[in-house]
């Protein structure tokens, strides 16, 4: 069989390589997604990743949707709420006062921030 991929890796309907419903038919032929060398998505960690999504919604409850976005001098602040709420952590105080959340979630959003506008 002859296999031809587009830009994105996939197979492209039609073409003579073998789809992913052709091979749950005939069960013989194994389907294909051409992703070895996409970031991986499944190893960030997916407790940190739900402290991190509460806390955004904490936020934009608080201030509104994006609103980190609007922060003047976003860099600078953001980077030394971050090193307020790594520093509380280090101190010994896990959760933040006001929202009961972790502290290094907050951090964690706060150089995500960083990275978003960075890159």
């Amino acid at each position: 069989m002859s296999e031809k991929r587009d830009d994105m890796g996939d197979d492209w309907p039609g073409h003579t390589s073998p789809c992913v419903g052709h091979a749950a038919e005939q069960g013989d032929v194994v389907g294909r997604k051409y992703d070895h060398e996409k970031p991986r998505m499944d190893l960030i960690p997916p407790r940190a990743e739900w402290a991190m999504a509460e806390v955004l919604t904490y936020g934009a409850q608080k201030y509104g949707e994006d609103n980190w976005r609007l922060v003047e001098n976003r860099r600078a602040r953001y980077l030394a709420a971050a090193l307020r709420h790594i520093n509380a952590y280090r101190e010994g105080r896990e959760t933040d006062e006001e929202t009961l959340m972790h502290h290094l979630a907050h951090a964690m959003c706060c150089l995500a921030f960083i990275v978003e506008e960075e890159t």
